[in-house]
């Protein structure tokens, strides 16, 4: 496929799934590189989206600039439902934990929530419980496993009942049980209706239940396909959970 090839990434979905995100031909450049080359896709709801790609790819950026923290250089990026209440409608999971390790689970949720203007104890409770922790558990954040760091965080990312979900690398450094337990969540959350899209190198993980996958390279959509189809025979797959926390 040449360089300047555009590929729109157009899927033929079943009546009831409501496009909730759709690009425009994104570009997103950091002074002459471009991490993003006029993509255009479209993601619906209650669907689950696999993104495959190497080691900057753009699969970052293109959560980051979907979630708001990067603004496209060009394009455009169109969001069903009202835009004033879209902050409150994006959940972000960063490949970093981004948690504070002083804090208890539910002293993160707490700081967190204030930024939402969240101050439902029970709310906090509910994702702490949704994501197989223990909303009691008054142990610091920074003691915790890699497995329950990153179970954390996709409590805080709950907490507010986004519609559109963000997840980048949520299996690194996991064990096969706890990366099994997230996909069985990720699996939940897409049956109730969220827009969720992960970014992974492990295509085992995600093989459950993505609906739709995507592969970028270079900052361009190369291919998108159903199921894992587009990570190809020859995509690694670094799931094996050897040597690592739960």
């Amino acid at each position: 496929m040449s360089a300047d090839t555009k590929l729109i990434a157009r899927i033929n979905y079943h009546v009831s799934f409501m496009v909730a995100v759709e690009l425009q031909q994104v570009t997103k450049l950091f002074g002459r590189f471009a991490a993003l080359r006029s993509v255009s896709a479209e993601f619906s709801s209650g669907r689950c989206y696999a993104i495959f790609g190497e080691n900057g790819a753009g699969k970052s950026t293109l959560l980051r600039v979907i979630a708001g923290l990067a603004h496209p250089t060009s394009g455009k990026i169109i969001f069903s439902g009202p835009q004033e209440t879209l902050r409150h409608r994006i959940g972000y999971v960063a490949h970093a934990s981004m948690l504070y390790d002083e804090f208890s689970a539910m002293e993160n949720l707490r700081y967190f929530g204030a930024l939402y203007g969240i101050k439902d104890e029970q709310k906090f409770a509910a994702a702490i419980r949704t994501v197989g922790l223990d909303p009691k558990l008054e142990r610091r954040a920074g003691d915790y496993s890699q497995g329950m760091r990153q179970r954390l965080s996709l409590a805080r990312m709950l907490m507010h009942d986004p519609e559109i979900l963000l997840l980048d690398e949520p299996f690194s450094n996991l064990d096969v049980t706890s990366a099994r337990d997230i996909s069985t969540l990720i699996g939940k959350l897409r049956d109730a209706g969220k827009t969720i899209l992960v970014v992974t190198h492990q295509v085992s993980n995600v093989a459950g239940v993505a609906d739709h996958s995507l592969l970028f390279s270079q900052g361009q959509l190369l291919r998108c396909e159903s199921g894992i189809a587009a990570a190809g025979p020859g995509t690694p797959d670094t799931s094996s959970g050897e040597g690592v926390a739960r």
